[in-house]
């Protein structure tokens, strides 16, 4: 999976694929997550992680590492918690954390100062984090229904082969 991960995230070389390829990456993740469960799980991000930085696009490598590779495993501890207020609180602050992490990386790099974009940057800035973050939402969502598709679908036929 680290391998098929990675080579997926290849596909960030063309363009338009900066943010959906290490979306998808990530489920790769949540397939390891459902198969086999302890630390391998952990592992298999790990190794992605670490051949993402040597191979990928920068843009979508700090969207990998700091937020989708690891997601799907911390959203799996999170949704451990009774209150969902308190899972959709904890999702959104690692999911915006992650966000300026890697946009302060990425502008400190570039050397971009968010002051260059003047009043009307900042007020399209705000719109780009609150349409991020409606994604983000939309993603989530989308996991659950990915997983539950794949325990439906998938994990049945592979129990058989591998028993």
């Amino acid at each position: 999976m680290a391998t098929l991960g990675t080579a997926f995230m290849l596909l960030s070389y063309f363009p338009y694929f900066t943010y959906a390829v290490p979306a998808i990456s990530g489920v790769l993740t949540l397939v390891v997550l459902i198969e086999i469960k302890g630390k391998w799980p952990l592992f298999t991000y790990i190794v992605t992680a670490v051949l993402v930085f040597l191979f990928a696009e920068p843009e979508a490598k700090f969207m990998y590492i700091l937020f989708f590779g690891y997601y799907p495993l911390l959203k799996a501890v999170i949704e451990r918690i009774r209150s969902r207020v308190v899972q959709y609180l904890l999702k959104f602050a690692v999911f915006n954390s992650a966000i300026f992490i890697i946009y302060g990386i990425l502008s400190s790099i570039i050397g971009v100062d968010i002051s260059e974009f003047g009043r009307y940057g900042i007020i399209g800035i705000a719109c780009m984090l609150l349409l991020a973050n409606v994604t983000f939402y939309l993603y989530d969502v989308v996991l659950v229904r990915v997983a539950n598709i794949y325990m439906q679908m998938v994990h049945p036929k592979l129990k058989k082969v591998l028993k």
